[in-house]
């Protein structure tokens, strides 16, 4: 805590120092999307400015508090199968966060760092720290963000980054605060997060951006094989009420199979249909759609029309949210959901069965334990969702939410109400003392999630 308010201190300090200066000043042709009211977007910051900007930096303060009931009632009061929940029934600080942008000059860089459940919850998914030591994982846990480049004055600008950044792949943004619903759909929660390595962003026009990706990996600290992780993305803003994304990826993500390629195409559209700020009534209306096809290919597996032998390892999924804003976009209703097909499990979130800390030494991509969810290939998952979620949002600082998720697979896969931990739901309690225990997963669940999402 100590380090905490030494920062913050520092923050206000060095407000005191430097005049407040608009640090995104036009160059000659303009700032790329200039102009654009882009606070509506699923996934983007709905802030229209910050208090904490300078001439030399823009400082970040992040607040993401949760209270989670499971209709399943768990009694080890865990979540499973989720990265934005991980406790039933308690208050938890699911984020917490100080950072801030670095600019002098054409000299830039960012750092923010994470604490709360998801420091722990989405690290737990990337297994290729056990290639080699140094523990990557417990290096990397609280930084959410952590890198450093240089603009270049060309076109609409061009940036050139390397460090660990987010991927946006699934349109959800990792900050909830920046979301139109706290749980994703399962083509975001089972995508990247964030990405190791280097990035250019492309502004070659002011409504088009192109970003090039080289990466250790899939939402992964280290690289399973040698071959690095290749892709990009494309945002296209032909209007402000508009916006196309489209993701790729092409990587070899599988542990000791180098010959097994990942292939991964992720697309979203979003589009504001109705804008009236200030009306008392309805004063904003808007969608936001994406689907996603992916497949590997080789190592034992083939993407598409496999069989017994060679079976088939891919990834389908889609989602669509609906939003509408009310009272001078002070209120904001949101229903979606969607649904997901991934034979193989290659990308599916693995719900804990007594499983180690250690990776099962046959195949390192799953963990081990008395009772592990397996990853095999051909191993079958589909499921589905759909949520209503009610936003108070007294001023662009803070969000209050309300949201009702219910989420249903073909596979047993939810915490059940016998938990995924023991039989009386303690880790010191054994794993199968009475010779009779298993984890209890079910095929559905119902949540309630209240949540308190601040940013400064």
């Amino acid at each position: 805590m100590k380090k905490i308010y030494i920062f913050l201190f520092l923050v206000f300090f060095v407000q005191t120092i430097f005049a407040q200066e608009d640090t995104t000043k036009a160059t000659k042709k303009g700032e790329a999307f200039e102009g654009m009211d882009l606070t509506w977007l699923n996934g983007n910051d709905r802030r229209d400015s910050s208090v904490l900007k300078n001439k030399y930096f823009t400082a970040d303060i992040m607040l993401d508090v949760n209270y989670n009931y499971s209709l399943n009632n768990p009694i080890d009061n865990t979540i499973v199968g989720s990265t934005a929940i991980a406790r039933h029934n308690e208050m938890q600080l699911s984020f917490g966060s100080i950072g801030a942008e670095f600019f002098y000059k054409n000299a830039r860089a960012k750092i923010k760092t994470q604490f709360g459940t998801r420091s722990t919850v989405v690290p737990r998914n990337d297994f290729s720290q056990y290639r080699g030591q140094y523990d990557l994982q417990n290096n990397y846990r609280y930084l959410s963000e952590a890198y450093a480049g240089y603009h270049f004055d060309k076109w609409y600008g061009i940036n050139v980054d390397v460090g660990m950044f987010m991927s946006y792949v699934g349109l959800f943004s990792y900050y909830n605060i920046e979301n139109w619903a706290y749980q994703p759909s399962y083509t975001s929660d089972n995508t990247p997060w964030f990405f190791n390595g280097a990035r250019i962003q492309i502004f070659p026009t002011k409504k088009l951006k192109v970003e090039l990706w080289l990466i250790n990996g899939w939402q992964s600290y280290g690289k399973f094989n040698s071959m690095p992780g290749l892709g990009g993305q494309i945002t296209w803003r032909p209007k402000e009420y508009i916006q196309v994304v489209s993701n790729n990826y092409y990587g070899t993500d599988a542990a000791n199979i180098p010959n097994r390629k990942r292939y991964h195409t992720d697309n979203s559209f979003l589009l504001r249909y109705y804008n009236n700020p200030k009306a008392k009534g309805i004063s904003r209306v808007a969608l936001s759609s994406t689907f996603d096809v992916g497949f590997e290919q080789g190592g034992g597996v083939v993407g598409f029309g496999g069989n017994a032998t060679t079976p088939e390892q891919h990834f389908i999924s889609g989602m669509i949210y609906h939003r509408v804003w009310f009272n001078q976009n002070k209120i904001g209703w949101t229903v979606g959901g969607g649904f997901i097909t991934n034979p193989g499990r290659y990308l599916t979130l693995l719900p804990t069965g007594q499983a180690s800390p250690l990776p099962n030494p046959n195949n390192p991509t799953q963990p081990a334990g008395s009772f592990p969810f397996t990853a095999n290939p051909g191993d079958q998952f589909k499921a589905w969702d759909i949520s209503t979620t009610l936003d108070w949002m007294p001023n662009q600082s803070v969000t209050f939410r309300l949201e009702c998720v219910y989420r249903q697979s073909d596979q047993n896969y939810f915490a059940g109400r016998g938990g995924v931990t023991s039989s009386d739901g303690y880790v010191t309690t054994p794993v199968d003392a009475n010779g009779t225990w298993r984890p209890d997963l079910v095929k559905d669940e119902t949540r309630l999630i209240f949540a308190t999402l601040f940013r400064l």
